[in-house]
C-alpha cells in the first residue's frame, strides 16, 4: 500500500532523509526512531505535504503529492497541534467529514467521536481542552472519512496510560480491518505494544526493518546475553568458560552469571549439561538483548 524507493529529502545543505527504501502493507507498522532521525519528513512526504527531493513515494499505486483523489484515501495525525480553537469537537470533525465528502458527515462525526472517547455533545471549544483530548480531536478527524492509509505522528504525547492503551487497541482494530496504520514514536514500549513490524530511522536513514525480533537474530557481530540464575554461579561460570560459542561470562550479584555468547540455543543446551555434570540447581535462564530496547540501541547508538 505504501512503496518507498531510494527517497531523499534536503533544505538547502541540511539533509533530513537519505536514500531511504521500503515498503508497507495492511496492519500496524511502528516508525521508530529518535528526535531528529527523519520520521516526520518522511510522513509528510507520504501524504503529499512535501515532495521528496530524490526519487519516488507511491501510495495505493498513485502519487500523493500529485494524484488529487488519493487525499480522500489518506489521513494524517501531524505531530503539531494545529486545530481550529474556537470550534467544539463536533464541528471540528463535522468540518472534516464535510470537506471529504462524506455521505452522512452527522452520523460519521458522532461515531468516530465515540471511537476516541470524546463526548459530541461537549459544547467546550477544542481550544479549551487538555492535550490529550486535542490529540484525539485530531485523531477523530483523521478517521472521519474512513481512510485506507493512516499515518500518524506520535499520536500518543499527552495521553494517559488508559487512553493510550485504548488508542492502541483501535489502531490494532483498524489494521485487522485491512488498513495501513503507520504510527511513528521514539517511545520504546509504545512501539512493542503496536506489534512488532518497525522500520527504525537513524540520522535520515533507514537503520532496520521488519519484526525487531528477526533483526535482532540477524546481527551475528553482536554477541547474544544471557541471564542464568542458579544456586552455585561460580562453579556455572567455570563451567561455561571455554564452552562453544561463549565469548565472555561474568558474575552478577549472589545467584546470577551473564553469559555473551554467539550461538544462544547451543549454550542454553551446555548451561543445561553444566547444571546436570555439577549437581548446580537452575533457576532461570532468560535472554537479556532480544527486546525492541536493545535492539533499536544496537541500530542507533551502536553499542
Amino acid at each position: 500500500m505504501i512503496r518507498v524507493q531510494n527517497v531523499s529529502k534536503w533544505f538547502g545543505d541540511v539533509v533530513a532523509v537519505s536514500d531511504v527504501s521500503f515498503e508497507v502493507g495492511p496492519g500496524v507498522t511502528a516508525l521508530l526512531g529518535p528526535n531528529g532521525a527523519g520520521k516526520s519528513t518522511m510522513l509528510r512526504m507520504l501524504c503529499g505535504l512535501t515532495a521528496p527531493s530524490q526519487g519516488t513515494v507511491e501510495v495505493l499505486g498513485g502519487d500523493p503529492r500529485r494524484d488529487l483523489e488519493l487525499s480522500r484515501r489518506i489521513s494524517i495525525v501531524p505531530q503539531q497541534e494545529a486545530l481550529f480553537d474556537g470550534l467544539t469537537a463536533y464541528q471540528f470533525v463535522h468540518l472534516a467529514a464535510v470537506l471529504s465528502q462524506v455521505a452522512d458527515p452527522d452520523a460519521a462525526t458522532r461515531a468516530t467521536l465515540g471511537l476516541v472517547e470524546l463526548d459530541p455533545d461537549d459544547p467546550k471549544p477544542v481550544g479549551s481542552f487538555s492535550r490529550g483530548m486535542r490529540q484525539r480531536a485530531k485523531i477523530a478527524q483523521a478517521l472521519v472519512d474512513h481512510p485506507e492509509v493512516i499515518v500518524l505522528d506520535e499520536p500518543l504525547t499527552g495521553l494517559d496510560p488508559r487512553q493510550r492503551l485504548h488508542l492502541i487497541s483501535l489502531f490494532q482494530r483498524l489494521g485487522e480491518l485491512g488498513r495501513c496504520v503507520l504510527v511513528s514514536s521514539h517511545v520504546l514500549d509504545e512501539v512493542e505494544r503496536f506489534g512488532s513490524r518497525v522500520l527504525v530511522m537513524a540520522q535520515g536513514r533507514l537503520a532496520a526493518e521488519g519484526d525487531y525480533r528477526a533483526i535482532r537474530d540477524l546481527m551475528d557481530d553482536r554477541p547474544h546475553r544471557i541471564r542464568v540464575r542458579s544456586d552455585d554461579p561460580r562453579r556455572l561460570a567455570s563451567g561455561l568458560l571455554g564452552a562453544d560459542g561463549v565469548v565472555g561470562v561474568r558474575l552478577d550479584g549472589d545467584d546470577t552469571t551473564i553469559v555473551d555468547t554467539r550461538d544462544a540455543p547451543t549454550l542454553r543446551r551446555t548451561v543445561a549439561v553444566v547444571a546436570r555434570d555439577h549437581a548446580i540447581r537452575l533457576h532461570e535462564v532468560a535472554p537479556l538483548d532480544d527486546d525492541l530496547e536493545s535492539v533499536f540501541r544496537y541500530l542507533v547508538d551502536g553499542r
